[in-house]
């Protein structure tokens, strides 16, 4: 996955997805498939991990009932995506990340209930739960991307550090781990505005909306647990201008951070290059209704509403997100990390079952959350800013998160009336 792909999937919160050395750009209809039916094009952003271009076109070739030609689209996928769905000449099979609402309402995706609904308790509710709309399936989830705390525990049990299980002792030992040739954390090259999202306020107990629609974090704790990421800056604890930003393990491999925040996707590399010597957590809670937190979202797979082969690409996107199994497993867990999401295959996976991976996996299960179907793209950018403000420039917490309140507000006041 891109970067700019994982961070708008996980980093928001479920948030907004990567690895560096990001495929080279392929040029439009790089793959068909093998069927003697109706032409269907199918839109994938690019992906970081080396063979994933190769394998989807693989899964295309393998259907009989249509052509499949495969796209591989470089650069902002979104912004290219919002466009081409306003046209007749986009794709009839394509994928989407986060939340589908502003999709939905917009009337550019067609209802998948009954291509999921004979096995929807199979797949993992947290992801699920964003693609549905008035008990409507909108879109098939891909797979679970998520993002855990990694830390090197040679150089922890060195400084006697012990693995952060709160926000506090996470501030705490970053501090006593960083020093002229290592720092204590690394969330990214701006501090972890970018990455981090709404973690903290799932550490301390929040959300970014409430089940009945209302602003999550009015709450003193998000202030507090806000001024602590704040904290991580002001004492340098932080790693900053890494060669490579969050998503790849970089850093950490090469003894630059004594802890980093990435996806689970990063466990191979770190694995292969530090064989026992590390392990992995979920964000650390705050406070005394804080909780450990752990970020999960998923690409789905859509249909446009504007295609003229609707029903034959429903029915590819079913033989592909839901019947094959064995892709769904390739895909998942052949190119880097990822959960399966299916439930029943993500028990099946061997690569899953031991080690940190399985820790991983657990955490997800117990920890897991992803952003929320109503927060959409301005309540997003609103805390985004927000955030950046308080980690980077100091900005007062409290004062910051009362404008982000009333802007959140304002906004799922609108969703709910349109």
């Amino acid at each position: 996955m891109t970067e700019i792909g994982r961070r708008r999937l996980l980093a928001a919160g479920g948030g907004v997805v990567l690895a560096a050395g990001l495929a080279t750009a392929c040029g439009s209809n790089t793959g068909r498939g093998g069927g003697s039916g109706p032409g269907i094009s199918q839109w994938y952003h690019q992906y970081g991990e080396p063979g994933v271009e190769r394998a989807v076109k693989r899964y295309a070739a393998a259907y009989r009932k249509a052509d499949v030609a495969v796209q591989w689209r470089p650069g902002d996928y979104d912004r290219q995506t919002a466009a081409a769905l306003l046209t007749d000449s986009g794709p009839d099979v394509f994928e989407v990340n986060g939340p589908l609402l502003e999709q939905i309402r917009g009337g550019q995706v067609v209802d998948l209930t009954a291509e999921v609904e004979p096995v929807k308790d199979d797949f993992h509710q947290a992801v699920l739960a964003p693609k549905i709309w008035r008990d409507k399936i909108w879109g098939i989830p891909q797979v679970v991307d998520m993002q855990v705390l990694y830390y090197r525990k040679s150089l922890l049990r060195k400084a006697g550090v012990r693995p952060p299980r709160t926000l506090d002792e996470l501030v705490d030992g970053a501090k006593k781990l960083s020093g002229k040739q290592t720092k204590g954390l690394f969330l990214g090259n701006d501090g972890g505005a970018g990455v981090l999202g709404g973690t903290p306020l799932f550490a301390a107990g929040l959300s970014l909306v409430t089940p009945e629609g209302k602003v999550g974090f009015d709450d003193p704790a998000a202030a507090r647990a806000l001024g602590k990421i704040r904290q991580l800056y002001a004492d340098k604890s932080l790693l900053l201008g890494a060669p490579t930003d969050w998503s790849d393990p970089a850093a950490f491999i090469q003894g630059l951070t004594a802890m980093q925040w990435s996806g689970l996707w990063a466990l191979p590399q770190i694995k292969k290059a530090l064989g026992d010597d590390f392990g992995v957590l979920p964000f650390p809670a705050d406070g005394s209704g804080g909780k450990p937190s752990v970020p999960v979202g998923a690409y789905a797979a859509a249909v446009s509403a504007r295609s003229r082969r609707k029903q034959e690409a429903k029915a590819f996107a079913k033989w592909l997100w839901v019947d094959r199994g064995d892709f769904q497993q390739d895909f998942a867990l052949s190119y880097g990390f990822h959960i399966p999401a299916r439930i029943s295959l993500a028990k099946k996976a061997r690569q899953l079952r031991s080690g940190p991976a399985a820790d991983a996996v657990r955490f997800s299960n117990e920890h897991g959350y992803a952003e929320p179907l109503l927060w959409t793209t301005g309540s997003r950018t609103a805390y985004q800013d927000a955030l950046s403000r308080i980690i980077k420039g100091g900005a007062n917490p409290e004062s910051e998160l009362k404008a982000v309140v009333r802007k959140v507000g304002a906004e799922l006041q609108r969703v709910r009336k349109q």
